[in-house]
């Protein structure tokens, strides 16, 4: 295996964006994260790329403290094994992996035989397209419209919220006020009102070519069982293919409320990744 790491996203990203969107909707967080690195708003990655036989095997990138995604395109036997002895060999530090179960699976084997860990599963998820929306859906009253400031305070008690539910690590109530600022700041946040109270939010985040993602569905307890963030994210899901060819969103397969709600929209299920964390014997 041929192994190189770049601290050029723009040199990384003219080697493999060719092979990343052929599988564009399989492989928008990988591409979205990328593009992020390009403008500048990660001030830490590792980026690298495995060859065998002089093509293009796999690629990796990483943005800490979020988890490593590895992508695997022929299935070698071993590349996941070697590709985890050259990131220890570099010094780096991996905690967690996201990526199709067997990939995962055969790094994590490798990286903690070697580290003395033991992989445990954060996340069986779902990754869903929506290429158009069911029209037919039965509405929650109330509107949506883009976040602005006056929802921030609102937001960042959601997104600590948001975070306890999902399992997902946890920020501090000041990461969670930076976070929002930037999303608000970047009109990327949606939320529903009913009778001028907000009940229910959900982004948009990390465009590709054609297509963009979905995330920070969250509706409060007590507004729950009242369709309200189906309706808020058919509604916008339904502008953004205004814009996009698709849209997707990554869920908790072991929550088959949710599942099933996008399904009703007209989300379907295109991969099965996975999210292992790395913990100490």
């Amino acid at each position: 295996m041929e192994w190189e790491m770049y601290s050029d996203a723009m040199v990384f990203a003219e080697q493999v964006e060719a092979l990343l969107y052929k599988r564009e909707d399989e492989y928008s967080l990988f591409i979205g994260i990328l593009e992020q690195i390009k403008e500048g708003r990660y001030e830490e990655y590792y980026l690298g790329i495995a060859k065998m036989d002089g093509e293009i095997a796999a690629v990796c990138l990483m943005t800490p403290p979020h988890p490593l995604q590895l992508i695997s395109f022929n299935g070698y036997a071993g590349l996941e094994k070697s590709i985890a002895e050259k990131l220890m060999d570099s010094g780096i530090l991996v905690d967690s992996i996201i990526g199709d179960r067997q990939t995962a699976d055969a790094f994590a084997r490798a990286w903690s035989a070697k580290k003395g860990t033991v992989p445990k599963e954060v996340m069986n998820q779902g990754l869903y397209r929506a290429d158009s929306v069911n029209r037919k859906l039965v509405k929650s009253p109330g509107t949506w419209r883009v976040a602005s400031g006056k929802d921030a305070q609102l937001l960042e008690e959601w997104m600590l919220l948001f975070e306890r539910d999902t399992g997902i690590a946890a920020s501090t109530p000041a990461e969670a006020a930076r976070k929002i600022d930037d999303f608000l700041e970047r009109k990327e946040v949606f939320v529903w009102e009913d009778r001028g109270e907000v009940v229910s939010c959900m982004k948009k985040a990390r465009p590709s070519k054609h297509g963009i993602t979905v995330s920070f569905v969250f509706t409060p307890a007590k507004y729950r069982r009242r369709g309200y963030a189906r309706t808020l994210v058919a509604e916008v899901t339904e502008e953004l293919l205004e814009e996009y060819d698709f849209v997707m969103l990554y869920t908790d397969l072991a929550n088959p409320t949710s599942n099933k709600i996008y399904r009703e929209i007209g989300y379907e299920q295109i991969a099965n990744p996975v999210h292992l964390k790395f913990e100490e014997k």
